[in-house]
């Protein structure tokens, strides 16, 4: 989950020029992609369904274009016996403390409100006069769409009868000026605890990513870090610090360079693999 940068602008024509030397497994020999049979890629946005088929560089969100699920996702089906589903439901310009409020989240929205005052905490009710939107609609939609489609298994991995989620990866943040950027660690709290409810997964990990642009000492980087070491939380969060992986800033799609996206792929994965080790 998160925001546009999640999505996916990484580009996959520039990314098969540096494939053969960067990333080897994503090319055969002659220089062809390779598809995963191992590992699966399916993508909601807004709800709807944007792609749905084995893993492959060529094509991670639908469009010729990729986000960090490319790394992710062959990074856990190199390290995984079990087969891979990366299930992708995420939207553009949408604050964890606005669009994204977590369900538990109460004081933590945009000005240290709860649903900002356009929908009852106890359930989310839309007031008249806000055409249908509320504070944590795009929580709902994403989850929603998740949910739905791990009921209908088999059509989003052939085959599947069972599953596990095992573990959450979010990268948002660009957006979050609409939203609390000073309650960022404690809406992660809330935003894992909620996934874990929702999706029935209590032993699931999470791992999060900064922006590219942000150095450790900026105060969302900051924040991430703060809630990877709550208590409650440590040991099952992770971090990834994305800027010295990075060209350009989030808020440009960081123009698309392929190896941010890769890089920023990997090192989640990564960091996945040594929660879930644990």
């Amino acid at each position: 989950m998160g925001q546009s940068n999640m999505l996916g602008f990484g580009n996959a024509v520039s990314l098969k020029g540096i494939a053969a030397e960067k990333y080897p497994y994503l090319v055969d020999d002659g220089g062809a992609w390779n598809v995963r049979k191992d590992v699966r890629n399916t993508f909601f946005c807004m709800g709807g369904l944007r792609y749905n088929d084995w893993l492959t560089a060529e094509n991670g969100n639908g469009s010729g274009k990729f986000g960090p699920e490319i790394g992710i996702g062959n990074y856990l089906g190199h390290v995984i016996d079990a087969p891979v589903l990366i299930l992708k439901s995420c939207v553009g310009n949408r604050a964890l403390g606005w669009d994204l409020l977590p369900p538990s989240a109460v004081g933590t929205g945009a000005g240290g409100k709860s649903y900002q005052g356009d929908s009852e905490s106890s359930n989310r009710k839309v007031k008249a006069d806000r055409d249908g939107w509320y504070a944590g609609l795009q929580y709902d939609q994403d989850v929603g769409a998740a949910q739905n489609a791990l009921k209908d298994l088999a059509t989003y991995y052939p085959g599947a009868t069972k599953f596990e989620v095992a573990g959450f990866f979010w990268w948002q943040g660009n957006a979050e000026g609409k939203g609390s950027v000073e309650n960022y660690d404690k809406n992660l709290a809330f935003l894992f605890n909620d996934l874990k409810k929702d999706f029935n997964a209590p032993n699931a990990k999470f791992v999060c990513a900064t922006l590219g642009e942000h150095d450790k000492s900026a105060t969302l980087s900051q924040k991430m870090f703060t809630f990877a070491e709550l208590p409650e939380v440590k040991g099952k969060a992770a971090v990834f610090y994305s800027k010295p992986v990075s060209s350009g800033g989030s808020g440009g799609h960081y123009g698309g360079d392929p190896d941010t996206y890769m890089k920023v792929g990997e090192g989640m994965g990564k960091l996945m693999v040594e929660l879930l080790s644990k």
